[in-house]
Formats: structure tokens, sequence, C-alpha cells
């Protein structure tokens, strides 16, 4: 997504400006190593820091994982949205790559918890290899998890925990799909990619 197309809402843009300088700063990173890290020139991200230029997702997205935050607290969510209970009611759905996926922990933490609805077939040859751990929970349906170059063949009810840094694939078995709960933690590191379907520009 280029620079120039829609991101977030005019009205967030005050928001985040703010919040990019302090997270940035927060994350002793100068302007210029965060911007090379996010694949910026450092003018662009000045830009987005004082709220000259309107932030796409998908560069919200990037800038989080290198400051070793949510995309929630770059959108300024206040210390009440961190409640330890997240009520089935507030999960909004969010789509990326044909998953959908449902924010199931507090924002701002250590590691990020999701409920994700895999379609069948979304992933295809997509393999992931990022710094971090994973684990997840097949709620309902059959999961296809590859693990270097061993497959696992999962049902409701099993878990997988493994190290990101193995070459991971997953894929629903079934045409309707799988659904699971997920967890992973959120490094400080500009490869700590999100396995939320097909990186954009992939082909499923």
């Amino acid at each position: 997504m280029s620079s120039s197309e829609t991101g977030p809402a005019e009205g967030t843009v005050a928001a985040v400006a703010p919040q990019l300088r302090e997270l940035r700063r927060r994350a002793a990173l100068t302007l210029e190593a965060a911007a090379r890290a996010a694949g910026l020139s450092p003018a662009h991200l000045s830009r987005l820091e004082t709220g000259q230029r309107q932030p796409s997702l998908p560069m919200l997205l990037a800038l989080a994982r290198i400051y070793g935050t949510t995309v929630a607290e770059l959108l300024g969510e206040t210390a009440a949205d961190r409640d330890a209970v997240v009520r089935a009611a507030d999960m909004e759905a969010t789509s990326a790559g044909g998953w959908t996926y449902y924010q199931a922990g507090a924002p701002g933490r250590g590691m990020q918890a999701l409920r994700v609805e895999v379609p069948y077939g979304s992933q295809g040859d997509v393999v992931r290899v990022h710094p971090g751990e994973e684990w997840l929970h097949v709620l309902r349906g059959r999961l296809r998890l590859r693990l270097g170059d061993t497959e696992h063949r999962l049902t409701a009810g099993d878990s997988a925990h493994f190290d990101s840094m193995t070459p991971h694939r997953i894929a629903a078995r079934d045409p309707d799909g799988v659904e699971l709960l997920f967890v992973h933690t959120l490094l400080q590191s500009p490869t700590a990619a999100l396995c939320l379907g097909p990186t954009p520009g992939e082909t499923p």
C-alpha cells in the first residue's frame, strides 16, 4: 500500500502522531534507524510523527513490530483498555489475507492473544520464519501445521507450541475452515511479523 492510499480515519491521525514519536523514543531508536527498519525514508517517518502524513495500516503494523508494541497502543489506547477480562461482545473482527481474527487479550502486553478463523486454502505455500514463540489451540475444524520438514495434523482440542524461527506454515484441512486460539510473543524486531494470512504482495 503506498503512502498516498487511504489509511486510518483522519480523526485518528492526531492521536497516532505523538504516539509514534513517544514509542520510538521509548524503544531508544533514532529517526533514521526506525525509518530504515520500517522501509521508510527518515523524512517520511518524520511527517508521520508530526501528523503531516497519514499512515496506512501496513505502516502501523510495521512500526508496532519495530517498537515492540501493538497497533492499539499506537492508536492511543488508554490504560483502561488493559483490563484483564476481554468480553466476547467487545471483540471486533479484523480481516487480513483472508483470515479473520479477534483480539482475545489486552493491548500493550508482551504477548498477543487472538481468536483466528482460517479459511480453506488461504495461505498456500507461504512459509514463515521470525523471532519469538507461538502457541495455538484448535477450537473447531482440522488444521495442517508444517514445522520444518514435518507435517502435523491437528483436530479440535489439540495444541502446538513452537519456536517461530522454525519455518512454519498453517492451513485449514476442511472446506469449512478452522478456528484457533493463537498466542505469540511481541519482540522489538522488524522481522517479528504476525502469522496472519499472506503478506501483502504474496499469492495465497
